[in-house]
């Protein structure tokens, strides 16, 4: 499926759009978001990528990312995979926004302007087989150890996040 992304600058002023695999492999700055839920418990909803993606596939991360489509509202473009992804409704809140770069082995670039934003759920999950591999719920705590024991088991702007960004999230 051809997709595009919205190229931006460090401003977030929109420039242009790319096809999501050659902004990816050019390493171009551009649009995306980071969706975090949290349930009664406080814990996060982690999704594990399904083993298909291009990158970082099979590995752990926040409960659902991806990029706005040309003229989407950040907020509507992550209802919306939010509710493709994982099957779910939540009304949810922009924390912050930050930009980070990190090249992958298979030569692939992250190089995103990424939103944060958090919300509640306490529902069932539905997730896309296509898009997830599995699900589960984990405390920050769980999650913060686990991440310094094993954190190639989790994506890059996952642990970005975690490590630079955490205040934003845990600030319901």
């Amino acid at each position: 499926m051809y997709e595009e992304v919205i190229l931006v600058t460090e401003n977030d002023e929109e420039i242009g759009l790319m096809e999501k695999l050659e902004a990816h492999q050019k390493g171009l700055l551009h649009r995306a978001f980071s969706v975090f839920l949290f349930n009664e418990n406080h814990e996060i909803l982690l999704q594990q990528r399904a083993l298909t993606k291009y990158h970082s596939a099979g590995l752990w991360t926040n409960t659902c990312c991806s990029h706005p489509r040309k003229n989407e509202q950040v907020i509507d473009a992550a209802n919306r995979r939010l509710q493709e992804e994982m099957g779910i409704v939540s009304n949810l809140t922009i924390k912050n926004k930050f930009i980070y770069h990190a090249p992958f082995d298979n030569g692939l670039i992250e190089h995103e302007l990424d939103y944060i934003l958090t919300g509640f759920y306490n529902g069932p999950v539905n997730f896309n087989k296509d898009e997830v591999a599995a699900y589960k719920w984990m405390s920050m705590e769980a999650i913060l150890k686990d991440c310094a024991l094993n954190p190639t088991q989790y994506t890059v702007w996952f642990r970005h996040i975690l490590n630079h960004h955490i205040q934003e999230i845990s600030a319901l």
